[in-house]
Formats: C-alpha cells, structure tokens, sequence
C-alpha cells in the first residue's frame, strides 16, 4: 500500500512536468514556423496593408494547426527601409504564451507557462 502511495506522489509530478515541457516545445515549433510563413507571405504581397493582413492570416494559421489560442501570438514585422521595395530585408518576430497544462481548462484561470519567440528574415525580390 505505502508503495502504490509513493508512486503516485512521485509519478503525478513527473507526468506533469513531461506534459508542460511537451506545450513547450509544440509552442516553439509553433512560432518557428509562423515567423517563417508570416515573412515569405509578406514580401509576396502587392502593398503593405494586404502584406500585414496576409501576415497575421499566416501566424493565425500556423498557430492554430499546432492547437494554441492565435490570441496568444503577437507578430513584429520591421523592414530596413520600404518595406516592399525590391532588395528590402524584411523581419518578422513571432510570440506565443504557452498556457499550463490541464490548468486553462478552469474558467478564469490564465497561468502562463512560458512565452516563446522565433524570428525570420526575407528578402523582397528584384522581380514581382
């Protein structure tokens, strides 16, 4: 008896920290690539507002195929100069808060794990 105790004393915390570190790292494969998307649709786009739009459509998409809250990301974009004009670098910075495990499911409760970021960089070609 004492040891079916134990092992559910020492195997409830463990199983939770392997569940948080899991949100973790789908959080970062997350924002890898909806820096990535958000920077190639971007310097694709004909001005700077559907570039934007179209930017935040691509990390709301990214986001939500990895399953986190697209309320959860925030998109950067910074340019060198024009950001559409031919040669231009464009950069765009993506972060997420990872919500807990098990813990977002009670109404009201909105504990943060960690907030994981990513970059990306694309250059907008000579040619469109």
């Amino acid at each position: 008896m004492e040891f079916v105790f134990l092992a559910v004393l020492l195997m409830v915390p463990v199983a939770y920290l392997i569940l948080t570190v899991g949100q973790l790292q789908g959080g970062a494969y997350a924002v890898v690539g909806a820096a990535d998307q958000a920077a190639k649709v971007y310097v694709l786009q004909a001005d700077e507002a559907s570039a934007r739009t179209a930017a935040e459509q691509a990390v709301a998409m990214a986001v939500t195929d990895m399953g986190y809250d697209p309320a959860n990301a925030a998109l950067t974009v910074t340019c060198d100069g024009g950001c559409l004009a031919p040669g231009t670098m464009v950069r765009t910075r993506v972060t997420l808060r990872v919500a807990l495990p098990l813990v977002s499911a009670v109404p009201g409760v909105n504990l943060t794990a960690a907030t994981v970021e990513s970059a990306a960089s694309q250059k907008v070609g000579r040619f469109k």
